[in-house]
């Protein structure tokens, strides 16, 4: 278990991707995806194995949850700055997403 204070340290955020393309480097299946977490955050790269469900084409302009203080890593040819989130579900990854838009950088809690 974690405790509270654990939990609050992690910064979810609203963003909304501006544009995907295959991570061809990557060692599994994967999109390179480019971020806009809003004014304070910024725009970020991430390299997400969403690609069972989901296009390039139809994840742009797709409003997402993200996690933004991780410590950056590479995939293939990206530096990896932000997680996007999903359930890992029979069908592959379900992103979550906000029910309604908002503004980009938003914080989760």
């Amino acid at each position: 278990m974690i405790t509270t204070e654990d939990f609050d340290k992690v910064d979810l955020r609203a963003g909304t991707i501006i544009a995907a393309k295959v991570n061809k480097r990557a060692r599994h299946p994967a999109y390179d995806l480019t971020v806009d977490c809003g004014e304070e955050i910024g725009v970020k790269h991430s390299s997400a194995q969403i690609t069972q469900l989901y296009t390039p084409e139809e994840l742009v302009g797709m409003q997402c949850i993200f996690c933004v203080n991780l410590s950056p890593m590479h995939i293939g040819d990206v530096k990896s700055e932000v997680r996007i989130l999903g359930t890992e579900s029979e069908q592959g990854v379900v992103l979550l997403r906000p029910s309604a838009p908002v503004k980009n950088g938003d914080k989760v809690f």
